[in-house]
């Protein structure tokens, strides 16, 4: 491990964790909102990392550091959860189907913030357009930091966003589905579907088609971006 890769690790981690929680912490508001205070009993209603880590240590602490090892600092994996009450859930489906969207619309707030905060210190003049797409913009010294900081957040809260949408248990795009499924239908979708088999099946289906979701999002993005910032 060289000295890049050590000064990699907590800014991945810090964008890792904190869109992670944003993630978790809002699917738990819109719950308490719906009229489940399962999470907010739990204490998964806050910013504050530790409850969260405490109810998925593996997924948020020890994975996400592993994973960056293993992929020798090209990107880092893990996961959160937020409990919800499955009876409230069968009551109220369009209350859980907002619950089950609003972690992915956070991550894609997130995007927004991160990419205006880049436009804003490319015209304060602290950062500059990289010619390395993945990087985004780049700066100097603390700045230069701030730019690749700003530019995994942006990426990783892209690839949060999208992964989390496809339609398959356990991810929360099949809970979203409630939003546009007749009631009675949803309900029967998710009595067959909630079983570990499909969860399994789900995960190994969103795995292997992630790529032909996120790669044109990804790209469209990247290239909006710069033209935005490049008429600015």
């Amino acid at each position: 491990m060289g000295v890049d890769f050590l000064a990699d690790v907590p800014l991945w981690y810090l964008a890792f964790l904190f869109s992670t929680v944003c993630h978790e912490a809002s699917h738990s508001l819109v719950a308490k909102w719906g009229g489940d205070y399962t999470a907010y009993a739990g204490g998964q209603v806050t910013l504050d990392p530790v409850p969260h880590i405490r109810r998925e240590p593996v997924g948020l602490l020890i994975l996400p550091i592993l994973s960056f090892i293993m992929f020798h600092g090209g990107g880092m994996l893990g996961w959160g959860s937020a409990p919800y009450d499955p009876y409230w859930q069968i009551r109220y489906p369009r209350r859980a189907a907002l619950m089950a969207l609003a972690g992915p619309v956070s991550n894609f707030l997130l995007v927004l913030l991160s990419a205006t905060l880049m436009l804003v210190g490319i015209q304060l003049g602290v950062f500059t357009l990289s010619e390395n797409m993945l990087a985004l913009v780049s700066g100097d010294g603390f700045f230069g930091a701030c730019a690749y900081f700003l530019s995994i957040f942006f990426r990783l809260n892209l690839i949060l966003g999208i992964f989390n949408l496809l339609p398959v248990p356990p991810l929360d795009g099949h809970s979203v589905l409630g939003l546009f499924l007749p009631e009675s239908t949803f309900l029967k979708f998710l009595e067959v579907v909630r079983t570990p088999t499909f969860s399994l099946l789900g995960i190994i289906v969103a795995y292997n088609a992630f790529p032909y979701f996120l790669m044109p999002v990804l790209q469209w993005s990247i290239v909006t971006f710069y033209r935005v910032a490049m008429a600015l």
